[in-house]
């Protein structure tokens, strides 16, 4: 059995969850693995990010996005509410904030010592819901889904714009 693996490097734009089509990525990746038959996972390291598989759809809102991610996304809200104010959840607590401050590049999470800056329980709960990985079929050395069927990476966290990357490892004969 062969492994093929690359990274894709994204990037997040904050302010609102960023959805980022990487069909054509993975798709790619799969053709230079050279593996013929087998699988290819589609994983985030992150605990803010998820990949999903759906549906492309041809109409976007005002921000850019598909009308389906506008929907998942305002359906996520009503469930998981946008993380606006310390105290709105448990996470981050006291704790949290103590050890991320005695971090040796605490600047970069807690900005000028913003302790808003970690108000992003919703993006761990939403990135929990959706979870961080697909798996997909690799038939005669495609991706094995109908033509209509794109991978999604997503960054939920609101906070800040960020580099993000996703694995994407394809296994097979």
């Amino acid at each position: 059995m062969a492994i093929y693996k690359e990274t894709l490097n994204l990037q997040s734009h904050g302010e609102s969850p960023t959805f980022i089509d990487i069909t054509k990525s993975v798709k790619k990746i799969i053709v230079s693995s050279g593996i013929k038959n087998g699988i290819c996972a589609v994983i985030s390291p992150h605990t803010t990010c998820s990949v999903f598989f759906e549906e492309f759809v041809h109409d976007y809102n005002e921000n850019g996005d598909e009308f389906l991610q506008a929907d998942l996304n305002n359906i996520l809200k009503k469930i998981i509410p946008d993380n606006v104010a310390q105290g709105q959840y448990n996470y981050p607590g006291e704790k949290h904030y103590q050890a991320v401050e005695a971090w040796p590049d605490a600047e970069k999470y807690l900005p000028n010592g913003d302790r808003r800056a970690l108000l992003n329980c919703d993006a761990h709960l939403k990135a929990t819901l959706l979870g961080s990985s697909q798996i997909f079929d690799v038939d005669d050395g495609e991706f094995g889904a109908g033509p209509t069927g794109y991978v999604y990476f997503v960054d939920f966290d609101r906070t800040r714009a960020r580099a993000r990357k996703c694995k994407v490892i394809v296994l097979g004969e």
